[in-house]
C-alpha cells in the first residue's frame, strides 16, 4: 500500500510538470478554447450615432376622452425616446422609452442609406418594428405594431432629435406651463337657481385640479424642504413638486399627468423607469416629506373648456 501511494503522489508530479513551460502552468486544449471564444470581441462600429434620440411619437386611431367618456377618431400623441447603445456590422442594440415602459429593441443598420430597422421583442402587446432613418442628429420614420388590434394607433409615425440627458438640479417647470391636469376630472353636483321663478336645479359639472404658482419657485432637488412650506399648498402642487425630482433624473412617467407636465419643458428626457438610486440624500428626504402631506393634502378644482 505504502508503494501505490508514493506511485500515484509520482503520477501527480509527473502531471503538473508536463502542463509546465518556463515556470508556468499551461491551459489545456479545452481551456485554450474557452479563452480563445471568450477573447473573440466583435467590432463596434459607428460609435458616434450612439446616445439618444426623443421626440414626437404619433399616429391616427381610436381614442378615449375621459372627460366626454367617449370613443373618437383623433390622433394619438406621445413622446418617444430611443437609446442606441451599441451597433457592429450585423446587430443594433438599445431601447425604446415611452409612457413609463422601457421596452429593448434589436435590428440591422443599413450603412449605404443611414437606416435601421429595429423590433422590440414582441411578447408585450405593445410591441413593434421601428424603420427609421438617421439624418445628421435626426431620425425620422414609423412605427407598426406586431398586433395591429392591441393598441390604439398600430401605425406610428416619429421624428426624434438626438439630446444628451444631464442631470440639473435647477430644471424647473416653464413659468408659461399650462398648470390644469386635464387627465382625471372629477364630476361635482351643483345647484342652479332661476332669479326670476326662484327654481333650484341641479346639474353635473366636469371639473379638473389645478395647481398654484408654487410650482415655480419650490425646488426639491435644491433645499431642504420644511413642514411650514408645505402645509397650505395643494395636493397637486406637491405632486408636482415631488416628481420633478424623478424628471430632473430623466424618470419616464406612466400618468398621463405627470408627462404632461413635463413635457412642457425642453429638458425633459425620458431615459429610464428606475431612477431610485440617482437620487441625491437631500432629494430623498424631500421625497419622503412630500409623501407624508401628499397623504392628506385636498386638491383645488376649476371648470375648464377644451
Amino acid at each position: 500500500m505504502k508503494i501505490l501511494k508514493i506511485t500515484l503522489a509520482s503520477l501527480i508530479i509527473i502531471s503538473l510538470s508536463a502542463c509546465k513551460k518556463d515556470g508556468k502552468v499551461t491551459k489545456t486544449s479545452k481551456d485554450s478554447l474557452i479563452t480563445k471564444k471568450d477573447s473573440v470581441v466583435v467590432p463596434e462600429i459607428h460609435k458616434e450615432f450612439y446616445g439618444i434620440y426623443t421626440g414626437e411619437f404619433s399616429g391616427k386611431g381610436e381614442l378615449y376622452d375621459s372627460e366626454t367618456r367617449e370613443y373618437y377618431e383623433g390622433t394619438d400623441y406621445k413622446r418617444l425616446s430611443l437609446k442606441i447603445n451599441r451597433i457592429t456590422k450585423d446587430s443594433v442594440y438599445g431601447q425604446s422609452i415611452v409612457n413609463g415602459t422601457q421596452r429593448p429593441f434589436r435590428g440591422i443598420f443599413n450603412e449605404n442609406s443611414n437606416s435601421f430597422t429595429l423590433d422590440e421583442p414582441g411578447n408585450d402587446k405593445t410591441d413593434g418594428r421601428f424603420e427609421i432613418k438617421l439624418t445628421n442628429d435626426s431620425i425620422t420614420g414609423k412605427w407598426t405594431a406586431f398586433n395591429k388590434s392591441a393598441v390604439k394607433a398600430p401605425l406610428k409615425n416619429l421624428k426624434l432629435i438626438k439630446k444628451e440627458f444631464v442631470y440639473n438640479p435647477n430644471f424647473m417647470l416653464d413659468e408659461n406651463s399650462d398648470l390644469i391636469d386635464w387627465a382625471n376630472p372629477r364630476d361635482f353636483v351643483e345647484k342652479y337657481t332661476d332669479e326670476e321663478t326662484g327654481k333650484t336645479e341641479t346639474y353635473t359639472a366636469s371639473k379638473n385640479r389645478i395647481a398654484s404658482e408654487a410650482v415655480f419657485k419650490i425646488n426639491a432637488s435644491k433645499q431642504k424642504l420644511t413642514e411650514k412650506e408645505l402645509k397650505n399648498l395643494r395636493k397637486l402642487d406637491m405632486e408636482i413638486i415631488k416628481n420633478s425630482v424623478f424628471a430632473r433624473h430623466g424618470y419616464s412617467f406612466k400618468k398621463e399627468t405627470y408627462r404632461n407636465f413635463f413635457e412642457q419643458t425642453d429638458w425633459y428626457i425620458p431615459v429610464s423607469n428606475n431612477v431610485d438610486s440617482e437620487l441625491t440624500p437631500v432629494e430623498k428626504e424631500n421625497v419622503a416629506l412630500l409623501n407624508r402631506f401628499i397623504k392628506y393634502a385636498e386638491d383645488k378644482y376649476d371648470q375648464f373648456g377644451r
